[in-house]
């Protein structure tokens, strides 16, 4: 199983929309649109899980393709770093007092 990233959605894009994009190229197994916490409005991009092959053909087929107006972003999603998240707190590891 492979889990895509999709930047560059255009903010009107449903899931509904991009899963009509992506259909053709294979069997989807999850989509997540991002929103943003606060807002609760899109952020303009979202991840899908395919099988390998079927991701791999995706990523050929749409990556840099313009969709509604937009030149979408399609690569393999990357493990996010587990940092504690969220800014300020001990940096470098260097106390302050």
């Amino acid at each position: 199983m492979t889990k895509l990233f999709v930047g560059n959605l255009p903010f009107s894009a449903t899931e509904e929309s991009v899963r009509a994009l992506f259909s053709p190229h294979g069997t989807i197994d999850s989509l997540a649109l991002i929103n943003d916490r606060e807002t609760g409005r899109p952020r303009g991009f979202g991840f899908i899980e395919m099988s390998d092959a079927d991701a791999s053909k995706a990523m050929q087929a749409l990556n840099g393709k313009n969709f509604e107006g937009r030149d979408l972003k399609v690569n393999e999603a990357q493990a996010r770093e587990r940092n504690g998240g969220g800014g300020g707190g001990n940096r470098g590891g260097q106390n302050r007092y």
